[in-house]
């Protein structure tokens, strides 16, 4: 049996271990860290720290091994993080300066996006305001989990407000592209000026 259910405090370290393990592509990225929270710090903690309502598990009889987390306002959540998440981290990871060297390794990547958070394209958040990440363990894949988690997170999202909502998609991570795609979500076009090809937009209405 896998069931879905609300986020509790206690599954954190379980979703920072799950981030981790699907951050390369979707794949196992622990090999690229020596720090393994540092995904978690950017993409998990924010949003169970601060939107625990929009958090939502998939445990089966070994533990928590999916998750999807998200807001239903994108640009209120980036100025939240601002006042309540991002300092106490600044603190603790030295800023490496605004350009990186081009030999850096994946750890001061993600302090340096911690003190130079990237921005959501306006061409995408003003028709997609909400957002979403998901990711699941690859013994929950292919058993309709992220389904079942996304159709949890829209019935969330829409009672606080959500209407459309969008996903950034790694180009180097096709199965997730595809899993998207097959959610409904469409390929967002940017104006050139705001497409750094580092992500793939999508959006569709929340249902």
């Amino acid at each position: 049996m896998i069931r879905i259910r609300d986020y509790r405090k206690a599954d954190l370290p379980a979703l920072y271990r799950i981030s981790v393990m699907t951050g390369d592509g979707g794949g196992d990225a622990r090999h690229l860290y020596r720090d393994l929270d540092l995904i978690g710090h950017i993409y998990v903690g924010p949003y169970a720290e601060c939107v625990p309502e929009l958090c939502f598990v998939a445990e089966d009889a070994l533990g928590v091994a999916g998750y999807v987390v998200g807001t239903a306002d994108t640009r209120a959540f980036e100025a939240l993080l601002e006042r309540a998440w991002w300092p106490a981290l600044r603190a603790r990871y030295p800023d490496p300066g605004p350009v990186l060297p081009p030999d850096c390794d994946a750890d001061l990547k993600r302090v340096h996006r911690m003190h130079h958070t990237a921005v959501i394209p306006d061409a995408v958040v003003a028709e997609h305001p909400a957002h979403l990440h998901m990711n699941l363990l690859p013994r929950l894949h292919r058993q309709g989990v992220g389904s079942r988690l996304l159709e949890r997170w829209f019935a969330a999202a829409r009672e606080a407000g959500a209407e459309r909502v969008h996903v950034g998609v790694n180009p180097g991570n096709p199965g997730g592209l595809a899993f998207w795609q097959r959610a409904g979500f469409e390929r967002i076009t940017l104006p050139e000026a705001e497409d750094s090809g580092r992500a793939l937009w999508l959006g569709r209405p929340v249902p």
